[in-house]
């Protein structure tokens, strides 16, 4: 069986781009009713702010092009609790994105055919792609692609109607609009209009979360494609509203303003080929969360937070498994919430900005921890700071106008955090319930206790098995220790291979040894292991190694290389970043 194709320029663009330019059929009206006249422009802050992530997620990326946006960040920064934190909202914010978009989907659907029931319909969707993600991500990319395309060209269609009908009509209803009282003033108006319209680059992180499936080159122009898109369409399409219909009008029909503003443009045809759009990019949307997730799990089974049956693949090289987890969680979320998704929203609207201020801390981790990263391009630290700045004024507005949605967000967020917690901590866990059985805690049921000892003690010894890889550049002591103290706080083992790389030339100093040796004492629990091997360091070595160990690249480490450092972390097949 061949390796996956890559994808193209455009299929990663659609797969990513659906989801947001999809935005634009509901942060337009969201805009206008904070920001009134003015909602164009805040949009464009938020274009602004949006070409600074495209520099802060170019770096990140670029110097750490694996799986996992966020989360693959701060793994390679800093602990895996941290990194997992952030794992777990970008998990949140694909679970409501699949099921808001699905939902909203079928909406749009169901005002073209009244029999269609929604609830039913919403399931029914979310099964669909899961079936076309399960067939492998080349057919997904063919079906996003062709909603892409459709959804630009329509939305185009859209705002040429607009001006159509401003040419034939006249700037009457505008001026109206442009003289409108502004409430709280314009900055307020400004402030509330882009916190509000945020929202409307979810998204964008999708990128990031797949760059292992892309072809060479292709994720950074993923950026490029989506900054533009959004920055286009999303200001054009506020300001053709404001144009065209009277400001209490868009703000009446905001739950379907686009739909609204194509019959008031064009005509009921208008408004039937956008709601047969709305139905297709939105459906997009939902590919996009599964696409996106799926790489973000993958990379989490493979680091052991994640059970490791959810790695099978089929023949397509995707892995079901994940995707039937991640379907089952949306389907969960569907049925708690009876299909009302208003609670959701403030899941969502958390989510996605706290995944945006970790990118950005991510970001600094990078240069302060991994300065000798080779990159292809580099983002100011002080433009940096300027865009976390701006999302934390975006989350503060949203909760201070919603304030319920902290609520609901804590509601979904404390339990998958303390799963991931369980997850992360699962064999001290055991060997407490362990510690409580052999103290006779459950003597009264002998064969229970018996029989419950014996798995136990099982899998705690399948957990530790496992072996890990440090290759070390003939490091002093205090760099082993970082080592030893790293895998004893982030990874269950009890083994350790410290593997030095010299060619003929080169050997190790007896000081090494001598610190070796002392690290082995100091460190009982962990068998450590010192090999030496001549050859030169790099992908081939590394492949090498870990067919004939059976030791998977990402769990093998080196500290951070240096600026003469000849590979690319890319081609280090997994390799992760630990020092």
């Amino acid at each position: 069986m061949g390796a996956p194709k890559k994808l193209s320029q455009l299929s990663a663009t659609a797969i990513c781009g659906n989801d947001i330019t999809s935005s634009c059929l509901y942060v337009s009206a969201l805009t206008i009713v904070y920001a009134g006249q003015y909602a164009w422009l805040a949009l464009l802050i938020v274009a602004a702010v949006l070409y600074l992530f495209r520099k802060i997620y170019g770096e990140v990326v670029g110097a750490l092009p694996l799986n996992g946006g966020a989360y693959n960040v701060l793994l390679n920064t800093t602990s895996k609790s941290n990194a997992s934190i952030a794992a777990c909202l970008t998990i949140l914010s694909y679970m409501v994105t699949a099921v808001i978009s699905a939902s909203e989907a079928m909406e749009y659907l169901h005002s073209l055919f009244l029999s269609i029931n929604v609830f039913i319909a919403t399931i029914v969707l979310l099964s669909a792609f899961l079936i076309l993600v399960i067939s492998g991500i080349s057919e997904s990319a063919v079906v996003a692609t062709g909603i892409f395309i459709i959804h630009l060209l329509t939305m185009l269609l859209l705002i040429g109607s607009g001006v159509w009908f401003v040419v034939r009509n006249g700037f009457s209803i505008a001026a109206a609009n442009f003289h409108s009282p502004v409430h709280g003033g314009i900055l307020v108006a400004l402030v509330l209009g882009f916190s509000t319209a945020m929202l409307g680059i979810s998204g964008f992180e999708s990128s990031a979360n797949f760059v292992e499936e892309q072809a060479p080159g292709v994720f950074p122009k993923t950026l490029r494609n989506m900054w533009v898109a959004v920055s286009v369409i999303n200001p054009l399409m506020a300001l053709t509203a404001v144009l065209v219909l009277p400001l209490a009008s868009a703000v009446q029909n905001k739950e379907a303003l686009l739909s609204y503003l194509g019959y008031h443009s064009g005509g009921h045809w208008l408004a039937v080929i956008i709601a047969i759009d709305a139905t297709l990019v939105l459906s997009g949307a939902v590919l996009t969360s599964y696409v996106g997730v799926g790489g973000l799990m993958k990379r989490m089974t493979l680091d052991r937070i994640l059970p490791q049956a959810l790695l099978k693949e089929n023949k397509a090289g995707s892995s079901p498994r994940i995707f039937i987890f991640f379907f089952i969680l949306c389907i969960s979320v569907l049925l708690i919430t009876e299909g009302l998704l208003g609670p959701l929203a403030g899941v969502y609207t958390i989510s996605f900005l706290l995944v945006m201020v970790y990118f950005g801390f991510g970001n600094y981790l990078l240069k302060l921890k991994r300065a000798g990263l080779p990159r292809p391009e580099y983002a100011k630290p002080v433009a940096v700071g300027i865009a976390i700045l701006f999302i934390l004024v975006a989350l503060y507005v949203n909760v201070s106008l919603h304030p319920y949605y902290l609520i609901v967000f804590l509601q979904y967020f404390i339990p998958s955090i303390l799963c991931i917690y369980l997850l992360l901590n699962r064999k001290q866990i055991l060997q407490y319930l362990l510690t409580l059985l052999d103290k006779g805690a459950f003597d009264g049921i002998k064969k229970w206790a018996v029989f419950s000892r014996f798995h136990i003690r099982r899998h705690i010894k399948h957990l530790s098995e496992q072996h890990f890889v440090y290759f070390s550049k003939g490091d002093d002591i205090s760099i082993l220790n970082k080592v030893m103290i790293y895998v004893q706080e982030n990874e269950i083992t009890t083994n350790l291979k410290i593997v030095s790389v010299l060619n003929h030339e080169h050997a190790l100093s007896s000081s090494f040894m001598a610190d070796f040796e002392v690290l082995d004492r100091a460190y009982p629990d962990i068998d450590i292991e010192f090999v030496r091997i001549e050859g030169i360091f790099g992908p081939p070595l590394i492949k090498a190694l870990s067919e004939q160990w059976h030791i998977p690249p990402n769990f093998m480490f080196i500290s951070s290389p240096g600026d003469h450092f000849s590979h690319r972390i890319a081609d280090l097949h997994g390799v992760r970043l630990i020092i």
